[in-house]
């Protein structure tokens, strides 16, 4: 396996973060390069995130909460019962450093964002294909 494809600007990013909410964001970073070790790592929309075959996931801490934005709505559906406990919007997951995100959930949400973007890339070079 090489080494994920980061930049400077979200090590930047992590360092301005306290301690506890750092750590937690940093345990996402590794499930995500885990789970997609060819994803790059980017800044976008000011927070860090990973793309892959377009945007995959993001994360962020702010001054309450952190959030987890895998995009879409799917993911509300798919895992609804395990995201109850926590503020879910179109797009969004919020959590705090008293309730983190469990990682097999995150796991689980980014496998799904892998193939959710792996299958609209697939239509858009079958659509371009077509005469």
């Amino acid at each position: 396996m090489h080494e994920p494809k980061t930049s400077p600007e979200v090590a930047a990013y992590l360092d301005a973060v306290d301690g506890p909410r750092r750590a937690l964001l940093e345990r996402i970073r590794t499930i995500v390069r885990a789970e997609a070790p060819d994803a790059e790592e980017v800044i976008a929309y000011g927070i860090p995130t990973f793309k892959l075959s377009g945007n995959l996931v993001h994360y962020a801490a702010f001054k309450n909460h952190m959030s987890f934005f895998p995009g879409g709505t799917a993911h509300n559906d798919a895992f609804k019962d395990e995201l109850a406990g926590y503020k879910v919007a179109k797009g969004t997951i919020q959590f705090t450093t008293e309730q983190p995100l469990p990682d097999d959930l995150i796991r689980r949400i980014v496998r799904m964002r892998i193939a959710e973007n792996r299958d609209l890339a697939a239509s858009r070079r079958t659509t371009k294909a077509r005469p």
